[in-house]
């Protein structure tokens, strides 16, 4: 059986976040199948620019994004909520793995969106905003994979996420049906 790659882009920049913590900690948790890789530099693709986006032009950061998911099995977003939304390092993510418009790294691939935020919801709605912009996008959006963790700030002032047995255990669930998009696109080929 071969491994499934799991590329993961985290919404928040912060060095200290608690969504780059739960994305270490599905990491972590992935079975031995899975390779889950964190990009680690959206905070230095600058804003989806047409005029730059022209072969030979494209900037190395976005050009890395690009391939990277390219190279994925699923994409999987980690995101928390600004203002009852994504934040805008993971929608301007979005914006370049859409285009080309129609066949960009986003094109049928299988994608989840789930993440942590400080309200009692987890961050639901910054959640469903970066499904709907994956689908439009192109994306096989996965919409039976949900991890919604609330109360961030005081769930994880002195606690990883990994070692949160609560949050472990819906960390496991999401992993079948990741895999599950994968044996269905191989299937399909």
């Amino acid at each position: 059986m071969s491994k499934s790659t799991v590329l993961t882009l985290v919404g928040s920049l912060r060095a200290d976040s608690h969504n780059k913590k739960l994305a270490e900690a599905i990491q972590l948790n992935a079975p031995e199948n899975v390779d889950v890789q964190i990009h680690d530099s959206l905070g230095n693709i600058p804003f989806y620019n047409e005029d730059i986006d022209v072969e030979g032009q494209v900037p190395a950061e976005a050009a890395a994004l690009r391939a990277a998911a390219n190279d994925a099995d699923t994409i999987l977003l980690v995101t928390p909520e600004h203002n009852g939304t994504v934040p805008a390092s993971l929608k301007n993510a979005i914006d370049w793995l859409s285009r080309p418009f129609g066949a960009g790294a986003l094109s049928g691939k299988p994608t989840a969106v789930v993440g942590t935020a400080f309200g009692q919801y987890g961050g639901v709605w910054a959640q469903d905003e970066a499904r709907k912009a994956v689908g439009i996008a192109g994306a096989k959006v996965l919409e039976d994979v949900k991890l919604a963790v609330p109360g961030s700030m005081i769930r994880f002032a002195e606690l990883h996420p990994k070692d949160d047995a609560e949050v472990v255990e819906q960390i496991k669930g999401i992993f079948e049906p990741l895999t599950a998009a994968q044996d269905d696109e191989e299937a399909a080929a």
